[in-house]
Order: structure tokens, then sequence, then C-alpha cells
């Protein structure tokens, strides 16, 4: 029980009430689990990993697990943390992105222990007099409680109907399948209460609520999201995952560890206090990726990107895989410092002079220092910017 509960409660924020969970174990029989995902862009992320890991150890404690795909719930869209109402998705974007995670969230879960299950399967046999007593069981004012609602409603920002009906069909998944845990975002707190609720009112034993901590996305800032173009992504080439882990903050690194790396808390610890001792962030960092990586791809495939990464990035070796721009040049030819903000590799020509001065633009391989530099028609280079932005250049 002791090791259990260890395991369940790692990276959790809150467990609504963890008295309830300790009984229900005490009795030995099996938990079903209830996690859910809108499928609202496609592939999965390392985001959503964060709970997947968490159903994927309460499987190996013999627990049952459901992935819960809200092909329903998808077309009204989650407004959880929204300032705005979501544009709806069309049956064909929800079930299209369905497909791909019902093919990706084997990459965690034990395909013969989960039931992948669609809530449109209950939700889609919901009469209109089913949805106004559903709707009946909650007010207005209790769904303004919830932050997001209140400050929308408070702003004067428009609130949708149907956005209200969210939580109540997300809760009325857990009174169909009576879940006996579910687990989601801390953002998510409402709508997984709105579970426990509707259970007691049909009559069930209520829900356990688990909570868990929003990944940030790359910015370190702002939550994982394909929409904010902040994500990993867990089918993306062993090559992206690496880089894209390698250019999180030292900071970030650590949430990473915390919230999606395998890792023992003991393991963390010491990696924390290697780097408290002097170590290099960036060598423990290469750790992470290398999971990560391994996790989803293979050792092989890990190893390559890690040295792939070291030969391009620490060696300066140039990528295979070069983007190449053409650009015309003219009689009199063009400013370098303005060919690298055409390029893409600075967002100014302010700061491509100052990456010049600093020593940190390369043609060929070779430092530039002249930041009034003017390349004259037909040159052909490739353009180096800091250690990672490559381009090949043709001036026509």
């Amino acid at each position: 029980m002791k090791e259990a509960l260890e395991i369940i409660r790692r990276g959790a924020e809150e467990i609504l009430l963890e008295e309830e969970l300790i009984e229900r174990l005490k009795k030995g029989k099996p938990l079903r689990i209830k996690a859910g995902f809108d499928p609202t862009a496609p592939d999965l992320h390392l985001g959503h990993t964060v709970l997947l890991t968490k159903m994927r150890q309460f499987q190996d404690l013999g627990h049952e697990v459901c992935f819960i795909i809200g092909d329903f719930t998808g077309l009204i869209g989650d407004p959880s943390g929204k300032n705005e109402t979501r544009p709806p998705l069309s049956i064909e974007q929800v079930q299209a992105n369905a497909e791909t995670y019902r093919k990706q969230v084997f990459k965690i879960l034990d395909p013969q222990k989960t039931k992948v299950m669609f809530n449109s399967e209950w939700s889609n046999k919901l009469t209109p007099v089913d949805l106004i007593k559903l709707a009946a069981t909650h007010t207005v004012a209790r769904m303004l409680e919830r932050d997001d609602f209140h400050k929308r409603y408070t702003t004067g920002q428009p609130i949708a109907i149907h956005e209200f009906l969210y939580p109540l069909l997300q809760g009325y998944d857990s009174v169909a399948m009576k879940a006996d845990i579910e687990l989601g975002g801390t953002d998510q707190k409402f709508n997984l209460l709105m579970g426990r609720e509707l259970q007691k009112h049909f009559g069930q034993t209520p829900q356990i609520v688990m909570t868990f901590p929003l990944l940030p996305g790359l910015d370190g800032v702002k939550k994982m999201s394909k929409s904010l173009g902040n994500y990993i992504g867990i089918d993306e080439s062993p090559k992206e995952i690496f880089g894209k882990i390698m250019s999180l903050s030292d900071e970030t690194m650590w949430l990473y560890f915390n919230l999606v790396s395998l890792r023992t808390p003991q393991e963390i610890k010491e990696f924390r206090d290697q780097v408290s001792g002097g170590a290099n962030p960036r060598d423990i960092k290469f750790k992470l990726a290398v999971e990560i990586v391994e996790r989803f791809h293979s050792k092989a495939a890990a190893e390559d990107a890690l040295q792939g990464f070291i030969s391009q990035f620490q060696k300066g070796a140039i990528p295979e895989d070069l983007s190449e721009v053409s650009f015309p040049a003219g009689e009199k030819g063009l400013a370098l410092v303005q060919l690298i903000k055409m390029a893409g590799l600075t967002t100014s020509t302010s700061d491509a002079t100052r990456m010049i001065e600093q020593g940190a633009v390369k043609i060929d391989g070779e430092k530039v220092g002249d930041r009034h530099l003017i390349v004259q028609s037909g040159a052909k280079f490739i353009l180096q910017v800091g250690k990672r932005r490559f381009t090949r250049v043709t001036l026509v």
C-alpha cells in the first residue's frame, strides 16, 4: 500500500479526496481509471503524456485504464482556460484527429490493459429531454464560479450557452462509465469535480479526482499546445524531439524531469546536486533528451540523435537537411544584414548586425567580420548564424 501510494502521488497537485482513495485501495479490487482527451488537433504531445504516464503506472499496479477520446465533447471545444469561445471543429476533423490519438497512445499505455472509448458512444444517445435534465442539475451561478467563466463574464467577454454544457458532458462521461478515479490538469479541476457531483446525483459512488500541473511548452511559460506552436510531439522525428528538449531553459528542464521523465525522485535529486556542485546543466539535459527519444522511438535512435546533436551544435558540423533560399541581389548586390533577415535567421537587421559584431555569422564556415558586407548576384554559399541556424543561399 505504501509503495503504491508513493507511485500514485508522484507528480499530483491534488488528490480529492485522498482518504477515499486509500479506502478503495484497501479493498484490493481493481479501480477504473479515466482520463479524457479531446482530439482538437492531430498528434499527442509531451503535455498529454503527464496523464498517460500516470495511467500506465495505474495499469502496472493492476488497475483498469480507460482512455476516453472526446469525439463528442471535441465538437464543443473545452472552454477551460480560454478567454473566448473556441471555434467548433467539424466531425471530419475530430474523427481524423481521433484516429491519430488511437494509434499513438500505445507508445505509453499497455494495449492489452487499455480500453479506448469514444464518448459519442453514450453522448449521442442523450435525447433533448436528457440534455435538459442534465442541464437542470446545476445553476448558472454555479457555472460562473469557474474562474475562466467568471473572468469572461466580469470583463464583458461573451460566453456561449453551449460552453456551459461542456463540463456537464465531461462529468456525464464519469457517470456513463462508472469511473473510480479521473485524472486531469489543474485547469480541469472544475470539470473533474463536476463528475463527482453528477455521480452523486445519479446515485453512484463519487469518483476520486487527481489533478496534475500543466507542462509548459518550449517557451517555459505557456501551457504546451499545438495551437501555440510550443509543443514536442511524441510522433516527431528523434532529431526533432532531441533538439527541442535541448532548447529548453535550464529551469524548465527540471519541470520536465518531474512531470515527464520516468527517473526516480532520488535520481533527479542527484542530478540537481550535480548541477549545484558545478556540473554543466547541458550534460544533464542530454540525459533527459536521450530518455525521451528512447521512450518514443528506440535506444539506437536516441544514440543517433545525441551524436548528431553533438556533431552539429558542439562541433559546428553543417546539417545535411539544409533549407534553401534564393533572393534577387539587383545590380548593386544585397547587404548581408538584410540577407540574414530575409532568410529568417534573425528577426531584424539590427539583430543581424549584432550577431556579426559578436562573430556569430559565418559564410561557408568562415567568420564574417564586416557588418557592411555586400553580397553580389550569382553568389552561392551556406550562411550560418549562431550555432543552430543554417541555410543554403543563392543570389540571382
